[in-house]
């Protein structure tokens, strides 16, 4: 068995707030984010999954997604419109939460395949360049919370002198507790608010005796992931540190295509690339040659790593019991219940140091000591082929979305939604017959060379190899009951000959 974990610390009481520089808004329209919209977020399971995951996930609850929060954040700061980088698995997420947050970005790059933080940054860093080249870009995680966005913006602000000079800027947050979560920066004195100070390395998530000292002797701050630097200086670091990636990377993106208002980088060229993480690629080595700075982060920061962050993040009851959703604790002290959906109700007794999490077809029930282990629950529910491991009863899709109702042997139902004016892909099928019922609105079914109106109350056949297709010509969600059946009916069964999403 694992040693026992010493008890949890309670959650520090908010700072009090920060003295902050006249000059907060100091120029910060200059600055470009490259919001990197990748990461799987497995710790955060079941809330958080391939399909759906953390950034475009809401593990804080109702409101708005970690990207949509961090877009946000950086327009109120008075940053520039962002350059987004997210994977082809959820591209039309990211760029419909922007939309719907109001948030309109100058240029989303789809990866073919997640490549790591360092291929990500440097394409964003790139992109951002190409329509100024004077330009300075903060590498931004679209995954954080950050409580105080005056302080953020007075961060920026302070360390924008620091990135114009040609420094590579980190921010750090000043350690209230022995984490061994995070990675570290090791600074060559202590910090000092609002002033850049030279940084001597990174420090890689360390055991628990390395975290306490760290915590206590005043010159070493939590990473919180985000960097400021000149476009120029960035992309010269990593031709000095990394020439591979910034030869593969640049070949990259200056071969992007332009494709409904996203950047596509090239499969081929893409996948070439290694994936190494931006600190390891490129800061570490420049850190060493003492060329970055770090300014201190004091803005309640959380990287909402795992549910131990989020229970440190959310509001407690007078027993540190954060509840999220419909839930009830009895006797419970130092907890995280969160109840996801509706009809569905948690009940809690007696639990200590506890998290719970409910979805509409998974629950966690963990010991919050043991929350960094998440991602370890996640790969034997992989090693089974567990549906549940990465894929939600909801899958969304660019025209809608659908729910599966129900399965057994050679049949699956699913309910459907196709948002006004949306077209489906027209597709056949090798293994699976279809028959479609409309319970709301009207579509326009196209069957072989028959095409016709189907309203509520009626359904249309497709059988087993034809050719159809599916559209919404109305102004109400067009919903329906699909009926498949045959031997096979997974969703990689589609044929696509006509896509309006240009979907391989």
């Amino acid at each position: 068995m694992p040693p026992a974990a010493p008890p949890a610390a309670r959650p520090s009481a908010p700072r009090p707030p920060v003295a902050r520089p006249s000059a907060v808004r100091a120029d910060l329209g200059r600055i470009v984010p490259v919001i990197l919209a990748g990461g799987a977020g497995t710790r955060l399971w079941p809330a958080s999954r391939a399909a759906r995951p953390k950034p475009v996930a809401a593990p804080m609850g109702e409101g708005p997604t970690l990207l949509q929060r961090t877009a946000s954040r950086l327009a109120a700061a008075g940053l520039a419109a962002p350059v987004v980088v997210a994977p082809e698995a959820v591209r039309f997420v990211v760029a419909g939460q922007l939309a719907a947050a109001g948030h309109a970005p100058r240029a989303l790059l789809v990866e073919p395949d997640p490549r790591g933080t360092a291929a990500a940054a440097l394409a964003g860093t790139l992109r951002a360049v190409a329509d100024d080249p004077e330009a300075v870009v903060l590498i931004a995680p679209s995954d954080h919370a950050v409580r105080d966005p005056d302080a953020f913006a007075a961060a920026l602000a302070a360390a924008l002198p620091s990135a114009e000079a040609g420094e590579v800027v980190c921010f750090g947050v000043r350690p209230d507790r022995a984490e061994t979560g995070y990675g570290y920066l090791a600074l060559r004195r202590g910090a000092t608010e609002g002033v850049a100070a030279a940084l001597a390395g990174f420090v890689e998530k360390p055991g628990a005796a390395d975290a306490a000292r760290m915590a206590a002797d005043g010159r070493h701050l939590w990473n919180a992931g985000l960097f400021l630097a000149s476009g120029r200086a960035l992309a010269d670091a990593f031709a000095r540190h990394a020439p591979d990636l910034r030869a593969g990377v640049g070949a990259a993106v200056g071969g992007a295509r332009a494709e409904q208002g996203f950047e596509r980088l090239p499969d081929g060229t893409w996948r070439a690339l290694r994936d190494p993480s931006i600190d390891v690629a490129v800061m570490e080595p420049l850190a060493a040659a003492g060329g970055v700075s770090a300014v201190p982060l004091d803005a309640g920061w959380s990287d909402l790593g795992d549910w131990d962050a989020v229970w440190r993040t959310e509001r407690h009851d007078a027993d540190g019991v954060a509840m999220v959703g419909d839930a009830l604790a009895v006797d419970c002290r130092d907890t995280l219940l969160r109840a996801e959906g509706t009809g569905q109700r948690i009940v809690a007794l007696g639990l200590r140091d506890a998290v719970v999490v409910t979805t509409p077809d998974a629950v966690l029930v963990a010991d919050r000591s043991r929350a960094q282990e998440v991602r370890g629950v996640v790969e034997a529910l992989r090693a089974e082929g567990a549906a549940e491991a990465d894929a939600f009863p909801r899958d969304e899709r660019p025209w809608g979305h659908f729910e599966r109702v129900a399965a057994g042997p050679r049949f699956q139902v699913k309910r459907i939604v196709v948002a006004p004016g949306a077209v489906l892909s027209l597709q056949s099928h090798h293994h699976r017959a279809e028959h479609w019922i409309v319970v709301q609105g009207t579509g326009r079914v196209t069957v072989g060379d028959a095409v016709r109106l189907v309203s509520e109350g009626e359904s249309a056949h497709v059988p087993l190899g034809a050719v159809h297709r599916l559209e919404n010509p109305g102004r109400v969600e067009l919903v329906l009951i699909e009926v498949q059946t045959g031997a096979y009916l997974g969703e990689d069964d589609i044929v696509r000959h006509a896509d309006v999403y240009a979907r391989d």
